[in-house]
């Protein structure tokens, strides 16, 4: 027997030896076509190469495609396991002419592979052209010496392809297999036609024409060549089977089911092993190329398939999970074709029974309502929306999944009921979220969201990607268009964008209309709006027209970015390093990760010590130049705290998290030391590896809040120039000190301690001169109230100078008080003293504030036996004396 490994091979090297070039299958997240949701054609990956925006180094090329058709228009979830031909995964092989060939050779190349290379009689063969198709009919009669009646014409667009309403198009031709008259069915165009006697094999798009919006279509200068086969389909002719499911890839993988849950291949739960081997290969492959479960778009439809298949596993009586045990079945047929299978098993594994685990919890007490709500019904009738609803709501359980167990008992859903109900639900949400104190436009942002679900992230595996403009946002309104020169916000499904979030800005860069090259405008900004699920670009065009639904370029601003990457990075490096510097108090409190710098906030009762700033710094930079790789999973919150994850403190998480793991504490990664050395919950974008940093100095370490330090740091050439310029500094002290570097701290210090003293020196002469000096006003010491009281207006004395004059008078006189006026450039200081023997009943704090009062200022204060303040002029001084006269004699009287 052929095997599909055997089918496919043979179908490369066939057009590998006819001069195509062998291509990979490109991943199942389109990179190069906003309007899919996955690639479901082998042609995908090739569309900018026929539409001329793509050049290749080859004009021939041959591929076998992965392929997923699950949500959107092409969506067969619903059929799988119940037909003999219905696949959410399957392999497309292909072969492509851009320009080189045409007709004639690529229905000579069919007819020889099928016939031939598989040995396929040709008499079992019929083929469908475009009724006006001529040049293929005459082809097909010459190169096969098929009769008219086995060369069908069909005049509908079964035979007529297009790229899309306008652009590339052309008539093909669909190969036919006639299993015979023992199979019901008739020929395509037939009344028939839906039976399984004639079995579409393969189908050759030729595109000659370009469609205008006008409906017109024009030759294409250079006609080209885009065929597909479906390699289950084929596989299961030439293994003599009716049932795609009998082939032996997809026997292997239901004998495994059947393994696993010790159950009867071909026995009552023969479509649930069915639905299980289809479902492990399209969310297998779908993981392998990053698309990870979640409640939004590509995550969406994943988790859908994963627990359809979940839910028939269960029905086989599977008591634990299933499908993660499946995985090494499905790497041993497809792993050698598809080596990102083996390279991803242990994340397939993990994902698979880590969602299993989880689903399992709420699937046997959602069945249970289900079956309580059947049971309050009459015999056969539908399961009202509301209760379908409830199902969703409260145990996730999609409304195909409902669907799916009610097909089993006969039963249906209303659906109408349950659109209601989820309507109401969207209200009530808008109506809670309206009035959550957001921006005044923010409901717009909420219909956006309900309209085209969630913006899918690109950028942790690309700066640059192709998408569709969904929505146009101007002043807080949904616009059709912008026009530069001007500025609006934008939403497309998908981007490499980061919008600000974590403490990392947002990404800027640059937008250009795919069908328009000139047509260039700027990024600069990208916020997240409807709770996180729009990402929104702020986008200014200088010149031209940007609408929605136009298919646009987003390049990212790599340099800004990769400073961006480097600066997130370090602060993981730098959370761990200070937690083991100070101690497990230590938290995150906030960060920026910029391109110019970063800042860190963390719990920390005191300023750091200089040695403690070093050991830091200098522990950052040891995991640098280790240079180890950074990686990510993803997981459940609980699961990644279990590892021992760091999350930001007050942070909110959904199902899923990113945990990124950085550094080895022993350096090798090997080996029982061998442990991580920094371990966090985060959705920024980061380097590939910790060498990328490049160097890591520390700013400064100051107060952000209570109980909270602020480090500032730099990365990369940043943090070089800011070395530099920190040495040239040095070198520049230097020369003026006329010393060596090595010498500057000590030569600096001597003059310091000099300056200290020369000050001191002038302080006591001032306050000597003051003293012994003549004063311009000056009242000698008489009692008031019963007590000295010595007053004076003082001048080239400063407001320092008062407190040790206060306390020299205060210790001539033995026992008073004494109030000191300095008038000093403009300015006036005040001071008053009381000796300790009166400062239990007379406080110098009252003298003061009388004082200065008439002097024209406020406040001042201090202790009772000394208090200081100030004032604008000291022009009133004799009414100042007074007032403090008045205060004591108003206490000791």
């Amino acid at each position: 027997m052929t095997s599909l490994a055997d089918i496919r091979s043979t179908f490369l090297d066939f057009f590998a030896r006819n001069g195509h070039e062998v291509v990979s299958s490109s991943p199942l997240v389109p990179r190069n076509d906003p309007t899919l949701m996955f690639t479901n054609s082998g042609m995908v990956q090739f569309k900018n190469v026929f539409t001329g925006l793509e050049s290749r180094p080859y004009k021939r090329a041959t591929t076998a495609q992965k392929c997923v058709r699950a949500g959107g228009k092409h969506n067969d979830l619903d059929n799988v396991g119940y037909t003999a031909r219905h696949h959410t995964f399957f392999e497309m092989l292909g072969n492509f002419s851009f320009g080189d060939y045409f007709k004639e050779n690529a229905i000579p190349f069919a007819w020889e592979l099928l016939t031939k290379d598989f040995g396929i009689d040709g008499s079992r063969l019929l083929v469908t052209v475009y009724h006006t198709d001529d040049d293929a009919a005459n082809i097909w009669k010459k190169v096969a010496g098929l009769s008219d009646d086995r060369i069908i014409r069909i005049p509908t667009n079964d035979n007529f392809w297009m790229m899309g309403p306008t652009g590339p198009c052309g008539p093909c031709t669909e190969i036919f297999y006639d299993h015979g008259p023992s199979v019901w069915g008739g020929p395509p165009g037939s009344a028939d036609q839906d039976g399984d006697r004639f079995i579409e094999i393969w189908n050759l798009v030729f595109m000659q024409f370009e469609q205008f919006e006008d409906g017109s279509r024009q030759g294409l200068p250079r006609p080209s060549i885009d065929t597909g086969m479906g390699l289950e389909r084929i596989g299961a002719l030439l293994q003599g089977k009716h049932d795609n499911y009998d082939t032996d890839l997809m026997r292997a993988l239901i004998e495994a089911s059947a393994h696993a849950t010790h159950s009867d291949p071909d026995g009552p739960g023969k479509i649930h092993h069915r639905v299980i081997a289809d479902h492990l290969r399209s969310t297998s492959f779908l993981i392998a190329d990053g698309v990870m479960p979640s409640n939004e778009g590509r995550g969406y439809v994943l988790r859908r398939i994963m627990r359809r298949a979940m839910r028939h596993a269960a029905m086989l009586g599977a008591k634990d999970p299933v499908m993660h045990r499946l995985v090494p079945a499905l790497v041993q047929q497809m792993g050698a074709a598809y080596p990102e299978l083996s390279r991803g098993q242990a994340l397939i594994t993990d994902t698979l029974k880590r969602e299993e685990t989880k689903f399992r919890e709420t699937l046997d007490r959602g069945l249970r309502l289900l079956d309580d709500e059947l049971a309050r019904l009459p015999e056969g009738a539908d399961l009202p929306g509301d209760a379908a609803f409830r199902l969703y709501g409260t145990y996730g359980f999609p409304l195909d999944l409902t669907q799916d167990a009610l097909r089993e008992k006969g039963r249906s859903v209303d659906v109408a009921g349950f659109e209601a109900a989820m309507n109401e639900e969207k209200a009530r949400a808008r109506a809670s979220w309206a009035g959550s104190g957001e921006a005044k436009d923010a409901a717009v942002w909420f219909d956006l969201a309900e309209t085209f679900g969630a913006t899918e992230f690109l950028g942790y595996d690309t700066e640059k990607a192709e998408a569709q403009v969904l929505a146009i946002v101007e002043n807080g309104q949904s616009v059709e268009a912008v026009d530069g020169p001007g500025s609006a916000w934008i939403v497309v499904n998908q981007t490499p964008f980061y919008a600000e979030s974590g403490g990392q800005v947002a990404d800027q860069g640059y937008l250009r209309r795919l069908n328009d090259h000139d047509s260039v405008a700027t990024i600069s900004d990208v916020q997240k709006f409807a709770d996180g699920r729009l990402f929104a670009h702020r986008v200014t065009l200088d010149t031209g027209r940007l609408a929605v639904g136009d298919a646009v370029g987003l390049e990212v601003d790599h340099g800004r970015r990769s400073a961006i990457r480097a600066n997130h990075s370090a602060t993981h490096l730098l959370n761990e390093a200070l937690r083991l510097a100070l101690g497990e108090h230590v938290a995150q409190r906030g960060s920026l990760n910029a391109p110019d710098r970063l800042r860190f906030d963390f719990s920390h009762g005191q300023a750091l010590t200089s040695d403690e700033l070093a050991q830091v710094e200098g522990e950052v930079n040891s995991y640098i130049r280790q240079n180890g790789p950074v990686e990510t999973r993803v997981m459940t919150p609980d699961d990644a705290r279990d590892l021992g994850a760091q999350a930001l403190f007050g942070e909110k998480y959904g199902d899923e998290v990113r945990v990124v793991s950085m550094g080895t504490r022993d350096g090798s990664g090997k080996g029982s030391e061998g442990r991580t050395y920094s371990l966090e919950l985060c959705g920024g974008t980061h380097v590939q590896r910790l060498g990328d940093i490049g160097a890591f100095v520390v700013l400064s370490d100051s107060a952000s809040s209570a109980g909270v330090r602020r480090v500032e740091a730099l990365t990369g050439q940043a943090a070089l120039d800011h070395l530099r310029a920190r040495e040239r500094a040095l070198q520049e002290v230097a020369g003026l000190l006329k010393a060596p570097l090595s010498e500057v701290g000590a030569r600096v210090k001597s003059l310091m301690d000099e300056r200290r003293s020369l000050q001191n020196e002038v302080a006591q002469l001032r306050r000597e001169r003051a003293l012994g000096g003549p004063a311009r006003e000056a009242q000698p010491s008489r009692e008031v109230g019963g007590v000295p009281f010595r007053a004076q207006v003082l001048s080239g004395v400063t407001g320092k100078d008062l407190p040790a004059l206060i306390d020299g008078m205060k210790a001539e006189m033995g026992s008073g008080a004494v109030l000191l006026i300095a008038e000093d450039q403009g300015k006036a200081a005040v001071a008053a003293g009381v000796t300790p023997d009166l400062a239990p009943k007379l406080s110098a704090v009252d003298i003061l504030r009388a004082a200065v009062a008439e002097l024209g200022g406020k406040g001042g204060g201090g202790r009772p036996d000394l208090a200081q303040g100030g004032a604008a002029s000291a022009a009133n001084a004799e009414a100042a004396i007074k007032a403090a006269e008045a205060v004591i004699e108003g206490v000791l009287a």
